[in-house]
């Protein structure tokens, strides 16, 4: 399985791969990113709700309460002024459920009568209330004073806010009033939906440019990539054509220093079968000739014959014949296909030393043992030309 997923990966293109993991990851950001927007926005239309009931408490309920600085109740008259206010206000009309708590939990007045003077343990928001702050939240009535509220309502907006003695900073009262969530609900979907359209069109505008500005890149990439192939298809031929050549130029050369060798030995065989063989005879007869006429006397003269003429002709005849007889020699080559390398030098050496009366010194050292012929045919040529010029 995963080696299946990983050989279709690596089967795309470097774009496709591009566009599936930006996809996944523009589409979880903007998840993402929706979420925490319509996080943002619930809170501040609550905040925004809270602000409002405090503005309202504190104007309207807070004149009510200023006796609880001296007093741990409310006096009837300020709770028949409660009533009054909750009842014959806008604002008081859209609060479905109202508590006045002390300190330690003690319900002072409520719309539900019957919790008045009933202890509950203190909550977060009310404790949060002690302390100065406003809080608000949508809440599910799971608390044990809101028996009332659960069998009308599934949620409902909670506020908590603080009221003040006047003139001071201390807080003698906190005030609870719960909101139904009709109207707030609908704002906040309203938003949020909103919010969603602008994330999800400008996450879809994103990919859809990342994706045009890739696909463009790819596909000079892979212009690029085919141009290369091509060339490198061409330069593989080129390449091939070439090791054909010099396949070739070898052998041809090969052949070449085969051919040489043999012309050579025909040379050195006809020189030394023709011209040697004429020459040498010659000398023979010369030297008869020489033999006779010693003792011959010159015409009209009675001496013995002088013989230096015939003495310089045969000593003529007998360089010129050693002359030919070592340019066949040097012509011609030993036998080198049965010998190594090693012994095809001792040759050449040993040749050169009884040709002319030297020494030379040869140290031949990790030599391969077996080579072509034409590897020996060459050695012995440049290393019989380098012994010859020295």
């Amino acid at each position: 399985m995963r080696r299946g997923m990983r050989r279709w990966w690596q089967d795309l293109s470097l774009a496709q791969q591009f566009m599936l993991a930006s996809f996944f990851i523009l589409v979880a950001s903007m998840l993402g990113i929706g979420w925490w927007v319509g996080e943002q926005i619930q809170a501040g239309v609550v905040n925004q709700t809270a602000a409002t009931v405090a503005l309202y408490v504190d104007s309207f309920v807070s004149p009510h309460l200023q006796d609880l600085g001296q007093s741990p109740s409310l006096a009837p008259v300020h709770v028949r002024l409660l009533d009054r206010l909750l009842a014959g206000t806008p604002f008081g009309q859209q609060i479905v459920a109202f508590k006045v708590w002390n300190a330690r939990g003690r319900i002072l007045y409520s719309t539900n009568p019957a919790l008045i003077g009933q202890v509950f343990p203190v909550q977060e928001g009310l404790a949060r209330a002690w302390q100065g702050e406003v809080v608000s939240k949508i809440s599910s009535l799971q608390k044990e004073e809101n028996t009332l509220e659960r069998k009308k309502w599934s949620r409902l907006l909670e506020t908590y806010s603080p009221v003040f003695l006047k003139g001071s900073n201390r807080i003698i009262a906190v005030v609870e009033c719960y909101q139904p969530l009709g109207a707030l609900e609908q704002e906040i979907t309203a938003a949020k939906q909103q919010s969603w359209l602008v994330v999800g069109a400008t996450t879809l505008t994103m990919y859809l440019l990342l994706a045009g500005i890739v696909f463009r890149g790819s596909n000079t990439i892979d212009q690029q990539q085919k141009e290369l192939q091509e060339k490198v298809a061409q330069l593989t031929t080129l390449l091939t054509q070439n090791q054909e050549l010099h396949a070739r130029v070898q052998r041809a050369a090969t052949r070449t220093a085969a051919l040489n060798e043999r012309f050579l030995r025909r040379i050195s065989a006809e020189l030394h079968d023709g011209p040697a063989q004429a020459l040498s005879l010659a000398l023979l007869r010369l030297d008869n000739v020489v033999d006779r006429c010693t003792a011959c006397p010159w015409p009209g003269s009675g001496v013995p014959g002088n013989t230096e003429e015939l003495d310089v002709i045969q000593a003529s005849l007998r360089h010129a014949l050693q002359e030919m007889r070592t340019i066949a020699a040097g012509l011609r080559l030993p036998e080198l296909e049965r010998l190594t390398l090693e012994e095809t030098l001792v040759r050449v050496v040993r040749t050169h030393e009884r040709r002319t009366n030297t020494v030379v010194r040869l140290s031949p050292t990790n030599l391969p043992a077996q080579v072509p012929l034409p590897v020996k045919i060459t050695l012995y040529r440049v290393v019989q030309e380098a012994l010859s010029n020295a």
